[in-house]
């Protein structure tokens, strides 16, 4: 799964999510992409869970792009706790996805085969995307 290696805080506040993206919003590696629809948190699990979907269904040919990654560390408390005595222990890495955000992308596979593969790597997210293809200008 994957995590950062280091990180300069172990936890770290919630945040809001809003807004659309401005950065990662444009297909810039491959010719076909999976795309947010929705802001929300994707966690690592997600991400590997697509990623195994879409390697599988394309039988391992092509090239696939992630292009989000999980920075944010998550926090739970245990079970049957009492309120307050502060904050609980990181549980998972997960990603801040505004709408707009590429999430996948894949390259070197006919147009419906990739469309599939994004559309069973839809079905792992936690927030709606939409399957797009690059213009050739």
């Amino acid at each position: 799964m994957l995590m950062p290696s280091r990180s300069k805080h172990r936890k770290v506040r919630k945040g809001i999510i809003k807004g659309v993206a401005t950065r990662g919003q444009t297909i810039a590696f491959g010719q076909y992409a999976l795309q947010a629809q929705q802001n929300g948190r994707i966690s690592a699990r997600e991400i590997e869970a697509a990623r195994q979907a879409m390697t599988r269904y394309v039988k391992r040919g092509g090239k696939i792009w992630i292009r989000i990654f999980p920075h944010t560390p998550i926090t739970r408390k245990p079970q049957d706790v009492k309120m307050g005595s502060g904050k609980g222990n990181p549980e998972f890495f997960a990603a801040k996805v505004s709408p707009g955000t590429i999430l996948f992308e894949m390259q070197g596979v006919t147009e419906e085969m990739a469309r599939e593969a994004m559309r069973l790597a839809g079905h792992k997210m936690s927030v709606k995307t939409v399957f797009l293809v690059k213009e050739e200008v």
